[in-house]
């Protein structure tokens, strides 16, 4: 899902140097580390998201602690975690520097990569720092924060690979009971998270009455998906599903539209996230359907909140979200934490812990609350849980079409293809 680019890195810490001054006063400052990639586009937006939310809480006074209000200020680092060849180690520097050198009384969104998050947790133990992760999604997170009490200060605000699995295989089997489609397709990316999504599509398309008709992995970098385009029209295939997130899978889905090919494009490809996709892939995108991983990094009008945080993002920093996974979470991490300390009445790290736990908002996601594995519960209805969404381009609109809660349109099926019943 990363794009890289250290200008834009250079550029967003520059600007954002200079956003966001504290109010007058002489409170101090309550300090929230930002320490990710911020090369990647993901990494950028986050960071410009929490600064938002800082600035907003800022222009309400700040935050109460106690008998007094303090402001909140934001050190961001990159940590490169997601560029090739960084090892962990990079990643746990960057990670303990902005701890001990800027003094930070959390952390929000943090490591890219998920083996610098599940590495980074011992630091968090270590100097007592919460931390709300809101990129990295191993599920290996959740079980080490169940198993060990120290790892209690680790949180996820974001959505992570289980619930990425069970947003996919929900739309699958709404696309069974809306077609009668049984016959499938996976193309993925040949690296760990694709390998093990598609595998993990496989394997509850076989529980589920579906055929898996083919399956084909590409390296990162590959620009030329035709012959596994054909072989998916050669078997039938009734949904090609797909998992990438290099800037290259674009070209899929134009290949899969030039060829015509009578199949639903329906998975997760991480540049036609974005509304500036249309544009980008010259409007050969129509048709494919793609998920967001949080609603509020796409507006949804079942959820206010999450069209009022979009357009106050556009405002302040003149574009659109394009990522569909991180500036949501990110935005509900800080008032996660301004809503955590006031209620604790002080910046203790334990108690701050403690009352995290107990956190339940209706915010950009639909209702935010932890689970006891510090995992934000996502479901398909955002008045009970948070939510993931699943839309279709339509000529030039992103329509939300899963879950059936937020949707606001009908799948439209690609030429030649027709239900199955």
């Amino acid at each position: 899902m990363p794009r890289r680019s250290s200008l834009v890195a250079l550029l967003v810490l520059a600007a954002l140097g200079a956003a966001a001054p504290d109010p007058a006063g002489a409170a101090e400052p309550i300090v929230l580390g930002v320490p990710t990639s911020l090369g990647f586009l993901e990494g950028g937006e986050s960071l410009k998201a929490a600064t938002l939310a800082v600035e907003e809480i800022n222009a309400r006074g700040g935050v109460v602690v106690g008998a007094e209000k303090r402001p909140l200020r934001i050190e961001a680092l990159d940590l490169r975690d997601a560029a090739p060849g960084v090892p962990v180690s990079e990643a746990l520097l960057g990670m303990e520097k902005i701890i001990l050198d800027k003094k930070v009384h959390a952390i929000v969104v943090g490591p890219f990569r998920s083996e610098a998050l599940l590495a980074g947790m011992d630091l968090l133990a270590k100097h007592r720092v919460p931390l709300l992760g809101s990129i990295a999604m191993t599920p290996a997170f959740k079980k080490k924060v169940e198993e060990d009490p120290k790892y209690r200060y680790g949180f996820r605000v974001s959505l992570d690979a289980a619930y990425l699995i069970q947003y996919l295989s929900g739309t699958m089997a709404f696309v069974n009971k809306e077609f009668g489609f049984t016959k499938a397709f996976l193309m993925h990316q040949d690296v760990l998270w694709a390998q093990a999504t598609a595998k993990a599509m496989e394997g509850w398309f076989g529980k589920n009455g579906w055929q898996v008709v083919g399956v084909e992995a590409y390296p990162t970098g590959a620009a030329d998906f035709s012959a596994g385009l054909l072989k998916a029209r050669q078997a039938g295939a009734q949904v090609i599903l797909p998992v990438f997130d290099m800037p290259q899978s674009g070209i899929l889905v134009k290949q899969w539209n030039s060829m015509r090919v009578p199949a639903l494009m329906a998975g997760f490809i991480s540049p036609l996230a974005g509304p500036g996709a249309w544009k980008t892939f010259e409007g050969r995108i129509n048709g494919a359907i793609n998920a967001i991983f949080e609603v509020g990094n796409m507006p949804s009008a079942r959820v206010p909140a999450s069209r009022a945080f979009y357009e106050a993002y556009a405002k302040r920093w003149g574009k659109e979200i394009e990522s569909g996974h991180g500036p949501a979470p990110a935005y509900e991490a800080v008032y996660l934490l301004a809503g955590a300390i006031t209620r604790a009445g002080t910046l203790d790290p334990d108690a701050v812990v403690a009352e995290l736990e107990k956190s339940d908002r209706e915010g950009v996601m639909g209702r935010v609350k932890f689970g006891r594995d510090h995992q934000v519960v996502f479901g398909l209805d955002p008045r009970q849980a948070a939510t993931a969404a699943v839309y279709q381009w339509q000529d030039g609109r992103r329509v939300i079409v899963y879950p059936e809660a937020l949707a606001e349109g009908r799948i439209q099926l690609p030429p030649g293809l027709r239900p199955a019943r």
